[in-house]
């Protein structure tokens, strides 16, 4: 196994995990979700289910967060073989942003096309409601701005370009998609669109720096994503992604208000059923 502080990966151990995976099952995704803090139980909606725990597999971090489970689940979902991570890493837990993004490589390596994303988020925009559902249509890396991007250090050309384009991270295609699934679904009054901003974290946000990422154009904030997007994006793989409103940030002086994560699993429990509903449409339409 690699250490924690690893710094980079080759291209031979990425290689390593996905041959290891491609050894101990049959299945061949071309579909991946990583299910966010709270949101694992959408793995538990696929069909004929293979599952790995991340300790098993060679070179993969392990999850420390409560929420996530810290499995691989390969199964089908509408009839599309679709790979579920149970539980993501973090650069708050003292992973360098190599091992963080670690899994999108080997996900493309094992024939992986699409990548859905999914987080528990705040909700910046004063619009937003506790339990809303925002498509993510953009995003503000600050971890990124501050010199923590995943793709810093030497570029290897088989996953892809040095200097990739970021303007179209977000597939149009997969958003329009999703919000005509919406209105079918009779979603549309707690599905948005929007812009998720990441910061590095643990800590949630100052009402100084939650003021700040608003007037910036932020519409939820939080502390994962983004860096598995950008590694997605440097390997081809189309990008959707989505945030589960889970709390509203402070941005008054006057209030007594606090974020907890405790209140974040509880919002993800109470809207679970749509969220797996939601996403399982939109899988069974995604070409």
């Amino acid at each position: 196994m690699a250490s924690a502080n690893r710094c980079s990966y080759t291209f031979e151990e990425y290689k390593e995990s996905a041959e290891w995976l491609l050894a101990h099952t049959d299945k061949r995704p071309e579909l991946v979700i990583i299910c966010g803090s709270g949101l694992g139980t959408l793995a538990e909606q696929l069909e004929d289910k293979t599952s790995f725990k991340y300790q098993d597999i060679p070179h993969f971090p392990l999850s420390t967060v409560p929420g996530h489970e810290g499995r691989l689940v390969f199964g089908k979902l509408s009839g599309k073989q679709c790979v579920c991570m149970q539980g993501r890493f973090h650069f708050y837990e003292g992973y360098p942003m190599s091992k963080v993004t670690f899994p999108i490589r080997v996900f493309h390596l094992i024939g992986v096309k699409t990548l859905i994303v999914t987080n528990a988020a705040g909700g910046i925009n004063r619009s937003f409601n506790v339990g809303d559902i925002m498509l993510i249509k953009d995003h503000l890396n600050i971890a990124g701005l501050s010199g923590q991007n995943p793709l810093c250090g030497q570029n290897d050309e088989r996953f892809g370009v040095r200097f990739p384009c970021m303007s179209d991270a977000y597939d149009k295609q997969l958003l329009s998609l999703a919000l005509e699934i919406a209105k079918e679904m009779n979603y549309s009054s707690f599905i948005h669109q929007g812009v998720y901003c990441m910061l590095a974290g643990p800590t949630y946000e100052t009402i100084a720096e939650c003021c700040m990422l608003n007037t910036l154009g932020a519409d939820a904030v939080g502390m994962s994503t983004i860096p598995e997007v950008i590694v997605a994006r440097h390997c081809g793989l189309r990008v959707f992604g989505l945030s589960l409103i889970t709390n509203k940030v402070v941005m008054d002086y006057g209030t007594h208000e606090k974020a907890n994560h405790e209140e974040v699993l509880q919002t993800c429990k109470l809207r679970a059923k749509d969220l797996q509903a939601f996403i399982t449409k939109l899988v069974s339409k995604v070409d």
